[in-house]
């Protein structure tokens, strides 16, 4: 799928240094489009960037100023809001609830949900008045499945997708495009610190998905003709 579909759109990932925020980043820059990236530590994208004709752009989504900052930088430097938003930025842990702390709980909030409401709040308005454009974002299977020890997690990701939900609704008849990608058990990163293969309660990484099948979903629905419109693409390993 990747063609040269997309020459001569801009396009931002959040959480572009790393596992499906890359892959859709290296993705898109491939279909031909200028690709920004915004992490906290984007180096790892800045070679696909820099290449596609964008750049990357320094951002924790969990602090206002900081995304703020760079959203403001990228609009200026763009003249205008990307026409691709891709929010992929996330945080996952696990924990029986009785065991999640305060914090825990508060940074899965923070980084899947209100880091993600508030890229899109920054952006939307902008896209709005120009009347086109895309927004996809990261969901996961934990936002519509309950699975043990995922309580905090699951709050964030059922969270996005009842936002998501909204902003269908809202987004009728405006030119401007959603769709909420969920996939299951994604072998990235943010897996490291758990060691799956090690644990009989978990999926093993052979079993995941893989990070571009995903970004595959993400240019599905963008790369879509301007009449069509993929509220939810839900994606497994078969």
């Amino acid at each position: 799928m990747a063609v040269e579909t997309l020459r001569g759109r801009t396009a931002l990932v959040t959480g572009g240094s790393k596992g499906i925020g890359l892959a859709a980043a290296r993705l898109l820059a491939a279909a031909g489009a200028g690709v920004h990236v915004l992490a906290r530590d984007p180096a790892p994208a800045a070679a696909t960037c820099v290449a596609s004709g964008g750049d990357v752009w320094a951002a924790d989504v969990t602090d206002d100023a900081d995304v703020w900052s760079a959203l403001d930088g990228l609009t200026e430097r763009l003249g205008a809001p990307p026409d691709i938003v891709v929010v992929s930025a996330g945080s996952f842990a696990v924990s029986p609830l009785h065991e999640t702390s305060v914090a825990d709980f508060d940074r899965q909030l923070d980084v899947n949900l209100r880091g993600a409401f508030l890229v899109v709040r920054a952006l939307l308005p902008a896209m709005l008045e120009r009347g086109s454009g895309d927004v996809v974002q990261v969901g996961s299977v934990a936002g519509r499945r309950a699975f043990p020890a995922n309580g905090a997690y699951s709050a964030a990701k059922f969270g996005l997708r009842g936002l998501h939900e909204v902003l269908i609704e809202e987004l009728r008849g405006t030119g401007v495009r959603a769709t909420l990608v969920e996939p299951a058990a994604t072998d990235t990163p943010i897996w490291d610190p758990l060691d799956p293969d090690a644990s009989d309660h978990l999926p093993s990484r052979a079993d995941m998905l893989r990070a571009e099948d995903v970004a595959e979903a993400v240019l599905f629905a963008v790369t879509r003709p301007s009449h069509v419109r993929v509220p939810l693409l839900q994606i497994e390993r078969g």
